[in-house]
């Protein structure tokens, strides 16, 4: 008997064959009649239980399952009475691989507080489900395009003995004799001496962030995408963001469907998306803010509400460029036409979601680069490493990075972090 998955049984009508799985729902229509809705990761599918085809003792074990057994169930492949490309099972003989008791997670509705508590059984649920197969699609589609785009995968390490931007949101831990290391919240400083050697890089994996937030787009441990690339300059690098995150949405769209429709996301939404980006400068942000009665100042950082009201007319994302120095990183170039200003922008999805890429153009220049750590009272020997690729054929470069989950709870048009991540990890919540 060949065993099947669930998403390929519409190769096997009119076969018998088994499929296994979970139970995730089940009804009685009649003392003869009932319905299985079975699950195996692949898919879903509804096998019916017909107690003349199925004999007295064989319909009996379809009365023994629970919500969330695990079963092995034979069965005849059917096209759906009623519903186009819709599949059923019509079932032979069903077995209990493992039985389950009381599954603390019905129909009801749960609190937070509480599914969170119980997150390796609320990534059952349907939602969930459809929320990590998009997270699927998109991680793999960010790969795809880089991958066909010239750049390298060069992975930077999580333990650092520096840190990327300040250690005031990093995570300390002791490191041998050696004294304390830090968990990494961006492998960007790694990256940077790779494109001597690759031309094109990036890394994906967790990163960690010691912020003291309890927002909805907050995580202390998520995944970050970061990619650099020599000879690409400020514009070039908006234009290689821009055409990834569109490859994306593309992706999504034609993969997921299925989870789309789950979620009831607006597909529409984001195909409009799928348009050529607006660039705004820092300072028209500020005023179009200042208009919308916003008590913003100039040099101020955005907010969710900034965030919001710069996207809240516009169906494609939003790049803000050239922000004045102070409030961006050492490592952003000065733009030649203001000296006050850097050459970098931070990309805002539409439909209220923000901020899901901070990029700019890097300082090639080894004097200058120095200069600017020396100011922020950076330790130059602790980072002698990273000058030393501007003093050895250094070249105008150019990078990005992305967070994957606030890329999907885009895609995906969830609200909230902690539910497009496997297992969260937040200020409060380090369990399960």
């Amino acid at each position: 008997m060949k065993t099947v998955t669930i998403r390929n049984i519409k190769d096997y009508v009119g076969e018998t064959v088994k499929i296994k799985g979970w139970v995730r729902n089940y009804r009685k229509a009649s003392s003869k009649l009932r319905f299985i809705i079975l699950r195996d990761g692949s898919g879903e599918v509804q096998a019916v239980a017909f107690k003349p085809e199925m004999g007295q003792a064989k319909f009996e074990k379809t009365k023994q399952i629970s919500l969330e057994s695990s079963v092995e169930a034979v069965g005849k492949v059917s096209i759906h009475p009623k519903k186009e490309d819709v599949y059923e099972f019509q079932l032979i003989d069903l077995n209990i691989i493992g039985q389950s008791e009381d599954y603390p997670i019905g129909k009801k509705a749960h609190g937070a507080d509480f599914l969170l508590s119980n997150r390796h059984l609320w990534i059952r649920s349907r939602k969930q489900i459809a929320a990590l197969k998009i997270r699927h699609t998109v991680y793999f589609a960010i790969c795809e395009y880089l991958n066909e785009n010239g750049f390298y995968r060069f992975d930077s390490p999580i333990l650092t003995p520096n840190a990327c931007e300040g250690t005031t949101t990093l995570f300390e831990v002791p490191y041998f004799d050696l004294g304390s290391a830090f968990l990494s919240q961006s492998g960007q400083l790694y990256l940077e001496p790779g494109i001597t050697s690759l031309g094109r890089v990036y890394d994906f994996g967790p990163v960690f962030r010691a912020e003291k937030s309890k927002t909805r787009k907050h995580l202390t441990e998520f995944w970050m995408m970061d990619a650099e690339a020599a000879f690409v300059e400020h514009e070039e690098n908006m234009q290689i963001q821009q055409e990834l995150i569109r490859y994306v949405i593309r992706k999504v769209i034609a993969n997921n469907k299925t989870e789309l429709a789950e979620l009831k996301r607006d597909i529409e939404s984001l195909q409009k998306a799928d348009n050529e980006f607006k660039i705004i400068t820092y300072e028209q942000a500020i005023s179009i803010l200042q208009e919308k009665g916003s008590e913003i100042a100039y040099g101020d950082d955005f907010g969710a509400t900034q965030e919001e009201l710069l996207t809240e007319d516009s169906a494609v994302p939003v790049f803000v460029e050239k922000w004045p120095k102070e409030a961006k990183a050492f490592y952003m170039k000065r733009d030649p036409e203001n000296e006050n200003l850097v050459l970098g922008a931070d990309l805002l999805a539409p439909e209220r979601f923000g901020e899901i890429i901070g990029g700019s153009q890097r300082e090639d220049d080894y004097e200058l680069l120095k200069q600017r750590m020396q100011a922020e009272n950076m330790p130059i020997e602790d980072y002698q490493w990273y000058l030393d690729v501007r003093k050895y054929g250094s070249v105008p470069h150019s990078g990005f990075g992305i967070g994957l989950e606030r890329l999907v709870q885009w895609m995906s048009g969830i609200r909230h972090i902690r539910e497009v991540i496997p297992f969260p990890r937040m200020i409060n919540r380090i369990y399960p």
